[in-house]
């Protein structure tokens, strides 16, 4: 089962992931796309471990996600990726032909992926437009790449003020 859990910033969405994760019964594998490039983010790392079970296990990765998906998903295993944008941010700084290979070698994993994965992505599209080109482009990569991954996902769940509001769900 593949599914995308959306959300705002402090919606809830990683901890709605982590009791689906836990919920499963099955292993759990969190794949970490954040860097800490400051001390602020080191933080958020370190508040995003401490409420994790240790009994998990850790891949961080910030650019190959579809390498370290194919070599970690079985049946019997429960993927939980956190989070899609910070992954995108990371890929949109490697340069456009590293981006590009990466979201495409995701998006054709996809339907062959075993076992259970949980996609943790902030919902950047519902504010007004940015000023910054930059920050134009990477709303509407994340649009894009929400919208692929929502396709190939069995359920999609956005996230609002810690309540779930399921968009699909091909599992009922």
């Amino acid at each position: 089962m593949k599914t995308l859990i959306l959300g705002g910033a402090r919606s809830g969405k990683s901890a709605f992931a982590q009791r689906q994760a836990l919920e499963g019964g099955l292993e759990v594998i969190y794949v970490a796309t954040g860097q800490a490039g400051d001390g602020e983010m080191a933080e958020r790392i370190a508040r995003h471990r401490a409420e994790r079970p240790a009994t998990w296990g850790l891949v961080e990765e910030p650019l190959a996600l579809a390498a370290a998906l194919r070599a970690r998903a079985t049946p019997e295993r429960c993927l939980l990726v956190d989070c899609l944008t910070l992954w995108l941010t990371n890929l949109l700084a490697a340069g456009d032909r590293r981006a590009e290979r990466e979201i495409r070698g995701l998006l054709d994993l996809l339907p062959a992926l075993p076992g259970h994965v949980l996609f943790v992505s902030n919902e950047v599209g519902q504010g007004i437009v940015p000023i910054h080109p930059l920050a134009r482009r990477f709303r509407d990569e994340a649009g894009r790449l929400h919208q692929a991954v929502a396709r190939q996902c069995d359920r999609v769940t956005f996230i609002v003020a810690g309540l779930p509001l399921v968009l699909k769900d091909r599992s009922a």
